[in-house]
């Protein structure tokens, strides 16, 4: 034992072997002079420890991997977080959905186009900052400092989203504004897409146009962008949800200055869908012809004569093949940077070039509206086929006398009445004379109504006017007089009070056409996707059908017919084919002036067109409106 009280082996002491036994007793040595040395074996007990710390170094060597790859590895990563970058979701625009003819043909695609935009997220937040910032910007993109700072503060200094401050950038000066803006915080060049029009037929009043989305619309609408395009009127504004497509998500990091660093791919995202496309009932070749001969057939007559319409139906469907009010805009000024002169030239030009006189425009209607006093009349058995009558160069009734136009000398019928356009004839239908009873206006009003007259036609388009239909109750309260006989006189020869829109007049003319089904006007025939399946496909809409009995309607078909072989629309027989028409001169401010109507439909067997031509102050249906109407359907069935 040394002096610290431990023992100390023996010089001729040997270790010891381990061959069997657990036991400290069990232990042999097979060599006899190893015997007191150290065991081959640890015990149980020193075993474990090992294993112990084998685990931990092995839990070590992980967590220092784990740190080496932080600290080394995502070195770059931290700092970019450090100094500032962010992931931050952003929109996708979507492709908007073309729109085409019933050929196929553009009417309304996509053209590229660079944006100024900012995120005002990424503004200073000091208000003396902000300003500075204002200023800076307008001195570089030439937009007031005070527009920019009402676009982008109306979107709200806490938004992530793109504000749109000038659009439709020339590729030079977009260029050159990148390069300008480089070291301004949250702006940025958007790449993005605007619309193009065709401007060559008239088609403004019917495509309507977008531009961004207004705070209001942001509001009503959810699920928007502020830097979206948002359809603003016509088929653009009526079809938005279908033409607008779905937006894309993708996840970005922006840099401390609100610049896009890179696009993360790694994490979630969700693609653009396209836009779904409009295949429009419009024939363009027809709407340019109509655009071109109304102008043409306007411009004739002259002096302060400078409006009209024109609408072309399909009367078996309700298909609108062209319509057209003249005079039109080119929508394409909406797009992208509305040039302000343009458009305050054209809100101050009297000519109301933005307003569609063929939906919006209501007129008395004259003559033309004799087909459903015609009708009414048969239907009521207030007259019949053979119903004649003398009629007199005017009715006296009291102190006031109701004149025709001209002197129809012996007895006429109803088909005789509708070719000449007999007045006299037509005031008895209403309001009663001689033989005849007369409607009276209650059922003169019901007729209208079931004629589509005194309501909205219902074409897909977003704006349109429901006319009057005027009653004693209206007169009364609009008015305060009481309602006479020679309101409903009046009210039979389409003057007074009654408004008619030219979409109407065509949905009634069509209906005369068919047989007696009132159909709803549509522009579009399909919509589809990017694939080119039909997502919602045409179907003619029938409003209601049976009112006028089949021999009631050919009776009318039958007098319309005759004014195209020895009435009022003789200039239509030369037509290639057969048709059958009327005429009507509407009498306005004062008897002073008039507006010029005409409505046909051909061939006069197989209805496949029905056209109704307005001329506003053009002065007589048969002198102005009637030639424009013969030179669109001599064009139409001769090509």
């Amino acid at each position: 034992m040394d002096i610290f009280g431990n023992f100390t082996p023996l010089a001729g002491d040997k270790k010891k072997r381990k061959v069997a036994s657990e036991s400290e007793s069990d232990y042999h040595y097979l060599d006899p002079t190893l015997e007191g040395q150290a065991k081959i074996e640890e015990p149980e007990e020193k075993k474990s420890f090992s294993y112990l710390k084998f685990i931990i170094v092995v839990i070590f060597m992980l967590l220092a991997t784990k740190l080496f790859f932080l600290q080394v590895i995502g070195a770059s990563e931290s700092k970019n977080l450090a100094e500032g970058n962010r992931v931050r979701p952003r929109g996708i625009l979507s492709s908007r959905g073309i729109i085409t003819d019933s050929k196929g043909t553009w009417l309304a695609r996509n053209k590229p186009s660079f944006a100024l935009g900012v995120y005002p997220s990424d503004l200073p937040k000091k208000s003396k900052d902000r300003e500075e910032f204002y200023q800076k910007l307008e001195q570089l993109s030439q937009i007031p400092a005070a527009e920019i700072k009402k676009k982008i503060e109306g979107s709200g200094l806490s938004s992530i989203e793109l504000t749109i401050v000038k659009p439709d950038l020339p590729r030079e000066e977009a260029l050159l504004l990148e390069e300008e803006t480089a070291g301004m915080s949250g702006v940025v060049i958007d790449k993005r897409a605007i619309r193009e029009y065709r401007s060559d037929a008239g088609l403004a009043h019917i495509l309507g146009y977008t531009s961004i989305i207004s705070p209001d619309e942001l509001k009503a609408n959810s699920g928007y962008l502020m830097s979206e395009e948002f359809g603003k009127a016509g088929l653009e504004r009526n079809y938005q949800t279908y033409l607008r497509g779905t937006l894309g998500i993708e996840q970005v990091e922006v840099d401390s200055h609100g610049k896009v660093v890179r696009v993360l791919t790694d994490v979630k995202s969700r693609q653009p869908e396209e836009g779904d496309n409009l295949a429009l009932n419009i024939d363009l070749d027809l709407q340019k012809e109509m655009a071109r001969l109304l102008s043409e057939g306007i411009s004739k007559v002259g002096g302060d004569v400078h409006a009209g319409a024109a609408v072309a139906l399909d009367p078996k469907t309700g298909a609108v093949l062209g319509v057209v009010s003249i005079p039109y805009f080119d929508d394409n000024i909406f797009e992208g940077d509305i040039n302000q002169e343009e458009y305050q030239k054209l809100l101050s030009d009297p000519t109301l070039p933005l307003f569609n006189r063929a939906t919006m425009g209501t007129y008395p209607s004259g003559s033309i509206i004799k087909i459903v006093m015609a009708a009414a009349g048969l239907q009521e058995g207030i007259i019949f086929k053979n119903t004649s009558i003398e009629t007199p160069p005017a009715i006296t009734i009291g102190e006031w006398n109701f004149p025709d136009w001209k002197w129809h000398t012996g007895s006429t019928n109803v088909t005789r009445a509708l070719a000449e356009s007999n007045n006299i004839f037509f005031y008895s239908v209403a309001g009663g004379w001689d033989k005849i009873a007369g409607l009276g206006v209650n059922r003169v009003d019901k007729y209208l109504s079931l004629f589509g007259f005194g309501n909205k036609s219902g074409i897909d388009l977003p704006a349109e006017a429901a006319g009057l239909v005027p009653s004693p109750e209206w007169k009364e309260k609009a008015k305060g007089e009481n309602w006479y006989i020679g309101d409903t006189y009046h009210l039979g020869i389409g003057q007074g009070d009654l408004l008619v829109t030219p979409m109407q007049m065509a949905k009634a003319v069509s209906t005369i056409a068919n047989g007696g089904k009132l159909l709803t006007p549509q522009i579009v025939r399909d919509v589809t996707d990017s694939t080119g399946a039909v997502v919602r496909p045409f179907r003619p809409k029938v409003e209601r059908d049976g009112f006028i009995s089949p021999d009631n309607i050919q009776t009318v078909q039958e007098g319309m017919r005759q004014a195209v072989l020895s009435g009022s629309a003789r200039m239509m027989a030369d037509l290639p084919v057969s048709s059958a028409a009327k005429t009507g001169t509407a009498q306005f401010e004062g008897n002073q002036k008039a507006h010029a109507w005409f409505e046909c439909y051909a061939p006069y067997e197989d209805p496949q067109i029905a056209l109704v031509v307005l001329v506003e102050g053009g002065g007589g249906g048969y002198e102005v409106a009637e030639p424009i109407a013969h030179n669109i359907l001599s064009w139409y069935f001769s090509r």
